[in-house]
């Protein structure tokens, strides 16, 4: 068991939870959380650290999977939560999965220079909820491997395919030839945004939480959508303003399902 925070193996937990480029070194991150363990593919898993408690309570959750154990002292050392559940994972980073998000009839989201780490794990889960293709992100938009993030998106980090790119208009013109259009969520948007047709491929475009979208980022798209606010409001969190739209794309998309299946049973035979 390891009893002392000068542990080498620690002080290097430490440094992959506090730095996006030992992440990016070693290519992997941390994952803390009985949840996330849970959602973790097995074969992404490099190294698995227990509390002296939690291994106690709980070992045989573990499926005889190797670990190490750890004191509470320690582990409270290498957390990043106020509770620490007593569970730690070391995990690789995933492969790149750019070919499932290039599709014919996507729904992406893409996302330009997001900043709060629970804004951006939101927004992974209500892509998930709302059937998205996948998330596109910029290189200024915050570290989807950082443990705040990665516990905020609750799992659907391993789900979700997602490309962390530094060109969004590259990734747009990938976009443009499966057929999709670009839609950036802008409170000058001069379309309602319940008014387009997003059962075809649809891509929303959706930026910094204070400043919103670069000039550059709304170039890129085919229409600006807005939100409308009532009473005194100027505008909604970035995450909220994602679900809305996301969900009007997979609300809209249901309906065709539905209608179409409904023609289909409809057709008299012969």
């Amino acid at each position: 068991m390891i009893t002392s925070t000068g542990n080498a193996r620690i002080r290097r937990i430490v440094q992959l939870k506090r730095k996006a480029k030992t992440r990016r070194e070693e290519k992997c991150f941390v994952a803390e959380g009985l949840r996330l363990w849970e959602e973790i593919p097995e074969p992404l898993v490099r190294e698995l650290y227990l509390s002296e408690s939690f291994a106690r309570e709980h070992s045989g959750r573990m499926g005889g999977r190797p670990c190490e154990i750890v004191s509470d002292e320690v582990f409270r050392y290498m957390s990043d939560t106020k509770t620490p559940q007593g569970i730690l994972s070391v995990v690789s980073m995933l492969p790149d999965r750019s070919s499932e998000i290039f599709v014919p009839g996507g729904l992406w989201l893409m996302l330009e220079n997001i900043q709060d780490p629970g804004n951006l794990g939101t927004m992974f889960r209500t892509a998930e909820g709302a059937g998205a293709t996948g998330i596109i992100m910029d290189q200024t938009t915050a570290d989807v491997y950082a443990p705040k993030t990665v516990r905020s998106t609750m799992g659907s980090l391993f789900r979700v395919p997602f490309l962390v790119t530094g060109d969004l208009a590259d990734a747009a013109g990938r976009i443009r030839d499966k057929g999709g259009k670009i839609y950036a969520a802008s409170l000058a948007g001069s379309k309602v945004y319940d008014a387009p047709d997003y059962v075809p491929g649809t891509a929303f475009l959706v930026g910094n939480e204070g400043s919103g979208l670069t000039e550059a980022a709304v170039a890129l798209a085919d229409a600006n959508i807005r939100i409308p606010m009532g009473g005194r409001l100027e505008s909604l969190n970035a995450a909220v303003a994602s679900a809305i739209l996301m969900y009007e794309a997979g609300r809209q998309r249901r309906k065709e399902s539905c209608f179409s299946s409904g023609q289909k049973k409809s057709q008299p035979t012969e």
